[in-house]
């Protein structure tokens, strides 16, 4: 009898060890972390779903009437609002694009260069410019055509399918915004990092559609690829254990006249 006992328990046990090591992974994680893992499976989840909708051209109604409201009902050439405006979005846009991203990236690599955490620099310059080469390849893979219900406002080189800019945005400012963000010490200014990183990729995006060079659902891509990408990038960086990096002591300059 406690024979067959025995071996009953040794069926439950195999029949239940994964399930004791699924919880033995998740037990003991950060709410934040696994808050960020759901994000990056949901995230990924609608990516597919969104890029399969613009496939069959179920968006396409949609897309169209959202481009052709933004601009002028008697001259299409003109977005609607004030004159400044199209200025103010031409200078938005450019917040997305490849020249100011790089200089965003070399600016960070060389800020953490100084706090010597060269770790989280490397990390960083491979996590961007990966999510950007990223970009570039799935727009070649969609290949979806421009909007052309109306003259552009800036000039375009690309497919639309992803944004680009949306999706380059929030890959490099989220990303270098979870990757500073550690070294910074108050509250507020984290805060404040991160909201400024989630604004301008915001802006870019939209200013996309204004500019008449996407779609909204090519600008929603751009932003779900760029915050999967970052939010990837940031529980790799946890899982490295790059945060317990502190920004190390400046050197001590020997006094004068050695």
């Amino acid at each position: 009898m406690l024979l067959g006992r025995d071996m009953m328990q040794i069926k439950i046990q195999k029949v239940h060890r994964p399930v004791f090591r699924l919880i033995r992974f998740f037990w003991g994680r950060e709410p934040m972390l696994l808050l960020g893992f759901l994000l990056v499976a949901a995230g990924t989840w609608g990516f597919i779903e969104l890029a399969d909708e613009v496939l069959e051209g179920g968006t396409n109604a949609f897309d169209r009437w959202a481009v052709r409201s933004l601009r002028a009902a008697d001259d299409l050439s003109r977005p609607i609002g004030p004159s400044w405006m199209a200025e103010a979005g031409r200078d938005v846009t450019a917040l997305g694009g490849m020249t100011v991203l790089l200089l965003a990236i070399l600016s960070t690599a060389g800020f953490l260069a100084i706090n010597r955490l060269y770790r989280t620099m490397g990390f960083l310059l491979v996590s961007t410019l990966g999510g950007i080469a990223a970009s570039l390849l799935m727009k070649h893979f969609f290949a979806r055509p421009r909007p052309d219900l109306v003259p552009h406002l800036s000039l375009v080189y690309t497919s639309s399918f992803p944004s680009g800019h949306s999706m380059m945005a929030a890959v490099v400012y989220l990303t270098l915004a979870v990757l500073v963000v550690p070294v910074l010490r108050h509250f507020w200014v984290r805060f404040y990092v991160i909201a400024v990183a989630i604004a301008v990729t915001v802006f870019v995006g939209l200013s996309r559609v204004y500019m008449g060079v996407h779609y909204p659902t090519d600008v929603l891509a751009g932003w779900v690829a760029g915050l999967v990408w970052a939010l990837s990038c940031w529980l790799i960086s946890r899982s490295l254990k790059l945060r317990e990096s502190q920004v190390a002591k400046p050197p001590v300059l020997p006094p004068p006249g050695k």
